[in-house]
């Protein structure tokens, strides 16, 4: 249970959709209450008791060796006569239970993974560190995702809204053409020239920076995202810092937020160029060039 409550429990939304693919039911008892299971206790209480406990002394060394001595000792529980009802369980079984059984489902249940994500201005959702898309109305809402080994779903109150093959290429884009607008603009308050002007009261190195990310994408929404970390990084640094530190990615061609962010968090920002250009001194233990010349 995601949950616990007694009377209304919330259950584990992995563990319910295998529920309901097996076409079974989850009833959820209260933690250290054997009472509330005692079907269940009293089958281990027995297994333990007609099954284990006879095999105690004995030494096994493999699995296979284990299931062949439990298993006569498993068809003679089954085929003993419960004083209680007159049957045994192995009777019990095919008057009640046979008949009620369904067949397995064609395909085993996939196990998924399940969380809650927001949508981003880019109308993409974060998984595992790739973005899928979602149709854009859907900008700011919150929504439930579900990942398999193969795809990745999206849904808005039970309704599947996006499907997506999985792709676990970090920080890349899986877009579906439908789910952007024809006028991107019309729909959106952000748009490459509300990133530009902005980036344009930083620096012209700013400038260039959103500019490039923006156009170095597929779609230019995609840059939305790297533009908005460079707005954030704006509020803890200053905007010289923040200016330079775009001129230094510009001039090692790196065009990207995580490049601006990791200069300045090192402070690279703030060294001149011919410093930042300059080899380390070496340790003075080190032959250096001139030893072989």
């Amino acid at each position: 249970m995601t949950s616990a409550c007694f009377y209304d429990p919330d259950l584990n939304p992995t563990y319910q959709v295998l529920a309901e693919y097996y076409g079974t039911a989850v009833l959820p008892t209260r933690v250290n209450a054997p009472t509330h299971k005692a079907k269940v206790e009293t089958g281990v209480k027995v297994t333990e008791q007609r099954i284990l406990a006879p095999l105690r002394h004995r030494q096994f060394f493999g699995l296979d060796e284990i299931n062949e001595a439990m298993r006569p000792l498993l068809e003679e529980l089954n085929d003993r006569p419960m004083s209680h009802l007159g049957k045994s369980r192995r009777e019990l079984f095919e008057e009640l239970d046979r008949p009620a059984l369904r067949p397995l489902p064609v395909v085993p249940y996939e196990m998924a993974e399940w969380s809650r994500v927001r949508v981003n201005v880019d109308f993409h959702v974060v998984f595992a560190k790739h973005y899928y898309s979602v149709p854009y109305r859907l900008i700011r809402r919150e929504v439930d995702l579900r990942a398999t080994a193969q795809t990745v779903e999206i849904f808005l109150k039970g309704e599947r809204i996006a499907s997506h093959v999985r792709d676990d290429r970090p920080y890349d884009y899986s877009t579906h053409p439908e789910h952007r607008p024809e006028n991107l603009q019309a729909y959106l308050s952000w748009n490459p020239e509300r990133f530009i002007r902005w980036a344009e009261t930083v620096g012209p190195a700013t400038a260039e920076m959103v500019e490039r990310i923006i156009a170095g994408r597929p779609h230019p929404e995609q840059g939305y995202r790297a533009s908005l970390g460079l707005m954030r990084l704006s509020a803890r640094f200053s905007p010289e810092r923040l200016e330079a530190a775009c001129g230094r990615a510009l001039s090692f061609d790196l065009v990207s937020y995580r490049g601006v962010k990791n200069i300045l968090a090192s402070g690279m920002d703030r060294l001149k160029p011919d410093e930042a250009a300059r080899p380390e001194k070496p340790h003075a233990n080190l032959r250096g060039p001139r030893y072989y010349s």
